[in-house]
């Protein structure tokens, strides 16, 4: 595998082994099925009690809840070897972990995690997570679902949320609302409905060209009654679920290059072996200068994101640190596979080669999670202390 800088080296014993037990996963259960479910527009949920037996799911959360307790690099490790296989397999494990299992944790009562925590660990109970509206993707704030509470402590939800990743498979969904008809977004709370409430609805995604093997929907929700417990009760405001897509970020900037090496690798190896005038494309300048922009490309976002996991660990990271790694990881990834479908020629475009599937998967990645444009107004105020988005 790609360490062209010796980061292995670095790595304690018990991050490698994370990593290594992941990688045999991906490589004997994930590549071998992945092109046709791709192609088939369809999740391989048969994987998803075999990666919760693995301890993907919310890793890096304490083992007090069923979860593994793994340190953040070894979290990164583990979204870098699913992305590795593809970019909808690290989504679920993503959003299962960084987006449902978190807010529970960091938001949740006691009963709340014992409930729900130890069950989606093993992948007995999904989740998913509902802020994206269809109008105000990066404008979460102006979210138009609406929880408004009753007398008697419960509540009434209604409204809709779009491009759900896990929708239509989950048991559970974590609900961002604007609450008892305050339309600022210091009312913002989180809930927890379950998908079989009545009122709940889950609708598929059609049509899709990247993240063909993932699961999307739109949810909607027609005076959806929730029981009082349903909140998340530390929950309030805009910040929130920020702090959980910085969460999902984190894993993203790994993700993406696992994404990367899988397509690097596969050009470096047709590059040797596909022979043209006599002599393997890989000994022609042209080709071994992409090769080496390639290398030199995803080196620079292992480093990147190693260190933003040893801060993270260390507690002292930011989330304008998250934003530039998922900013320049995924727009790194995304140019990687666009230069190794390019050079494996015509082959490039079927689904036994993973470089194109890669491809069209970044560019969904590219959007989700906060925008590169977005990030890159984030990254432009932190330096500058100027807002742009006002």
């Amino acid at each position: 595998m790609l360490d062209f800088y010796d980061i292995d080296s670095v790595l304690s014993e018990e991050e490698r082994a994370v990593r290594d037990s992941v990688r045999r996963f991906v490589d004997e259960r994930v590549l071998p099925i992945i092109g046709d479910a791709y192609v088939q527009g369809r999740f391989p949920r048969e994987l998803i009690p075999e990666m919760g037996a693995l301890g993907v799911y919310g890793a890096n959360l304490p083992e007090e809840y069923g979860c593994a307790g793994l340190n953040n690099v070894q979290y990164g490790l583990i979204m870098q070897e699913l992305e590795r296989g593809d970019s909808g397999v690290r989504s679920f494990a993503s959003v299962q972990g960084a987006l449902a299992m978190y807010p529970i944790y960091a938001f949740g009562t006691e009963e709340q995690k014992h409930a729900h925590l130890p069950r989606m660990a093993t992948g007995e109970i999904i989740g998913c997570f509902g802020l994206t509206e269809p109008d105000y993707g990066s404008n979460p704030s102006g979210m138009v679902t609406m929880a408004k509470e009753q007398p008697d402590g419960s509540w009434i939800l209604n409204g809709g949320k779009m491009w759900i990743t896990n929708g239509s498979t989950a048991h559970i969904c974590i609900v961002w609302a604007k609450t008892n008809g305050d339309p600022s977004d210091k009312s913002i709370r989180g809930f927890i409905v379950p998908t079989n409430t009545p009122g709940f609805s889950a609708k598929d995604q059609k049509g899709k060209l990247s993240l063909r093997a993932s699961d999307t929907s739109e949810l909607v929700f027609q005076d959806v009654h929730l029981r009082a417990d349903a909140l998340l009760p530390k929950s309030g405001g805009l910040k929130c679920p920020l702090m959980c897509l910085t969460q999902a970020r984190y894993g993203i900037s790994w993700g993406a290059i696992g994404a990367a090496m899988a397509c690097f690798e596969e050009a470096l190896d047709y590059a040797q072996q596909r022979v043209m005038f006599d002599r393997p494309i890989g000994g022609f300048q042209i080709q071994q200068a992409r090769l080496a922009d390639m290398l030199t490309e995803i080196v620079k976002a292992q480093l990147v994101s190693l260190h933003l996991g040893r801060l993270k660990d260390a507690g002292t990271f930011t989330p304008q640190q998250v934003s530039l790694a998922k900013r320049n990881n995924v727009n790194m990834a995304t140019d990687i596979a666009r230069e190794a479908r390019r050079l494996l020629g015509a082959n490039g475009i079927l689904a036994e080669y993973s470089a194109m599937r890669h491809m069209a998967n970044l560019e969904s990645v590219y959007t989700y999670e906060g925008t590169h444009d977005m990030h890159t107004l984030i990254l432009g105020q932190a330096v500058t202390g100027l807002s742009a988005f006002k």
